[in-house]
């Protein structure tokens, strides 16, 4: 449960490192900042179910083009998490997506997943040393 709940949380400073630096990634959630945790909470779910099938799916793209094709993997998750997000009322869009899917929508969602991806790997790394082997 506290892994979850780690997850979630990691996810969100991701979020929203990607809010600032992408400018392509709009989300106004003010002083709600239960809507931030709500789209982070989404990612995590897609993240933890979808993303390990695609994978799977995925691997002879993946081999042929050398690892290239995770990247587009991760913006495509990306905007599934926006598309979820916008049907929940949540505010959250990359480059007009929805309703408009455009080059931006999936350059804004590249540079976004690039973004949450460093940040938690930087959080993972400074997470790892919580952990007691038994």
């Amino acid at each position: 449960m506290s892994d979850l709940i780690v997850k979630v949380l990691v996810n969100a400073v991701g979020v929203f490192a990607a809010i600032k630096i992408v400018p392509q990634i709009q989300f106004e959630f003010g002083e709600a900042w239960w809507k931030l945790i709500a789209v982070a909470v989404i990612l995590a779910i897609v993240n933890s179910y979808l993303k390990p099938i695609l994978r799977i799916l995925s691997f002879p793209i993946t081999l042929m083009t050398v690892g290239l094709f995770a990247f587009v993997l991760n913006a495509i998750l990306l905007l599934l998490v926006t598309f979820v997000s916008s049907q929940l009322g949540l505010g959250f869009t990359i480059g007009g997506f929805p309703p408009n899917f455009t080059s931006d929508s999936f350059v804004g969602a590249l540079l976004g997943s690039i973004v949450i991806s460093v940040v938690a790997t930087l959080l993972g790394l400074v997470n790892s040393g919580r952990k007691v082997a038994f």
